[in-house]
């Protein structure tokens, strides 16, 4: 078994639900992206051995496979999508790295993708003649109705403690972040229907904080529209290679990142914070391996290592308690602002994570290492580090 590596990371910008993006298809979405990583890497598509992409919203039909075809890869490239929620873009990235570790391909493209815009409309079979079909928005996440509580009660959860101001001071810090960074993130985005900037960014402020409508309030709980990532449109994708298409990579001085630790994690399905938090945990007190000298080394990882963590912001409670919890240093945070300031488009968010992880690594020095880390409905979470080579 050898390494996994990623030569290549690109994404589309994410716009609002109903925005830039309203009339495109999923599948459109995601295909430039793919054809920007090959030719970021110097790749011809025919090289490539396999697509998987995440999504959540598409309805069936397995996007990836269309997205494959629309970028103009050979009909013989199979391709698979899968759906954990919003940890299926990053969750699709680790599956492609076990792939190339594990010896059953050497060049994989894997992201994510999604639509709220011309996401299907749902509906639940009747079960006698006579019966109206039932629309739904979302689908149960576990088998237990009273274990299932809405996404806007989960995250109020994760706010507990946390007051209005606190929460805006996060969601202001995020957007200013954004801004600031909005030239350099220019080269990680393809632009797609003229859109080449995350068009919801803005200069937000405790003024505008305190008039955006309250979405949850219970007690002293409060949740509102500034402190939560509005749903979105977007595709995300990496080129996932062997150690030897890496070699031929660094060659031209181009970056590179080694998967350095992939990993899922799952809590409480009703508790989809509480499975970030311990992907975040888990993910510092593993002993992660190095080989010296063909000598397995053992060691456990501390936050000061890590230069660069990209982590979700659906709600600014829940990534403010993450911080807490773990600790974590300001400073290495979501530096090109997090969700909160893009969007949230539910299947490829864990994949975008994953591409500023990379560009943000590719201005440290070698030996750098990123953290990534994403929950989902159901009480899952998803964590990736990269290691910049």
């Amino acid at each position: 078994m050898s390494g996994a590596f990623i030569l290549a990371a690109r994404r589309t910008a994410v716009a609002p639900r109903g925005g830039a993006f309203r009339a495109v298809e999923a599948h459109d979405l995601a295909a430039p992206v793919l054809r920007a990583c090959l030719s970021d890497a110097g790749r011809a598509p025919h090289e490539v051995e396999h697509v998987i992409l995440g999504n959540a919203l598409s309805g069936g039909g397995n996007v990836a496979r269309l997205a494959a075809l629309a970028a103009g890869l050979p009909a013989s490239v199979p391709a698979l999508t899968l759906d954990t929620q919003c940890c299926s873009g990053l969750d699709a990235i680790q599956l492609a790295a076990r792939m190339v570790e594990a010896g059953a391909a050497e060049l994989v493209l894997a992201g994510g993708v999604e639509s709220f815009s011309r996401s299907p409309l749902r509906a639940v079979r009747p079960k006698a003649k006579g019966e109206a079909p039932v629309f739904y928005d979302r689908p149960p996440f576990t088998p237990w109705p009273a274990r299932d509580p809405d996404m806007i009660e989960v995250l109020a959860k994760a706010a507990r403690g946390l007051s209005r101001a606190e929460q805006a001071a996060f969601a202001i810090e995020s957007h200013a972040k954004a801004l600031a960074a909005r030239a350099r993130l220019e080269a990680e985005i393809v632009p797609v229907a003229g859109l080449s900037f995350d068009s919801f960014t803005r200069a937000l402020t405790p003024a505008l904080c305190a008039r955006a409508p309250v979405l949850y309030r219970e007690g002293e709980t409060e949740l509102d529209a500034a402190g939560v990532a509005v749903e979105a449109d977007a595709a995300a994708v990496v080129l996932v290679a062997s150690q030897e298409w890496a070699e031929r990579r660094l060659h031209v001085g181009r970056p590179v990142c080694e998967v350095f630790y992939a990993r899922s994690f799952a809590a409480a399905p009703e508790d989809p914070p509480a499975a970030i938090d311990r992907a975040l945990a888990e993910t510092a007190r593993d002993t992660a391996f190095v080989d010296i000298d063909n000598t397995s080394l053992g060691f456990m990882l501390e936050w000061s290592q890590i230069s660069v963590v990209e982590l979700m912001e659906a709600s600014a409670g829940q990534a403010l308690k993450n911080c807490r919890w773990n600790s974590l240093d300001p400073a290495t945070l979501n530096r090109g602002g997090g969700a909160l300031a893009r969007g949230h488009p539910i299947g490829a968010s864990g994949a975008i994570l994953a591409v500023r992880l990379f560009h943000e690594l590719a201005g440290e020095a070698p030996g750098a290492l990123g953290l990534a880390a994403i929950a989902a409905a159901g009480g899952l979470g998803s964590a990736l580090m990269l290691q910049r080579v």
